[in-house]
């Protein structure tokens, strides 16, 4: 295993699999991310705006760099449905070189 200290995996709600896919393919198309896992059926329960709400969403697992983020996340939120979009950077440890430098060559980041 390598470190990762550059490497961070995003964490984004989406009301469904249309707009995770729409969010997914514009981030690629900007190699702000390598990859993007949709997780669907993702069940969140959740405080807001003084209720408390539960809904049916999907799960984009991103990977990107942390030069990446400032970038990623305006465009997440330019084109996000919800007011307020769950993005959140998660730091890598450790992955396999061959992986990591396949990740690094996609997002185009410096360091």
């Amino acid at each position: 295993m390598k470190t990762a200290n550059t490497f961070v995996i995003v964490l984004v709600t989406a009301p469904n699999l249309a707009v995770a896919r729409k969010l997914a393919r514009a981030a690629l198309k900007e190699k702000l991310i390598a990859c993007a896992n949709l997780v669907p059926r993702v069940e969140s329960h959740y405080w807001w705006q003084g209720k408390l709400e539960s809904s049916q969403e999907v799960l984009l697992i991103c990977k990107s760099r942390k030069p990446r983020l400032t970038q990623l996340e305006a465009l997440l939120t330019k084109l996000h449905p919800y007011d307020t979009p769950e993005i959140i950077a998660l730091p890598l440890a450790a992955g396999t070189a061959r992986y990591l430098d396949w990740w690094r060559s996609e997002t185009h980041s410096a360091g």
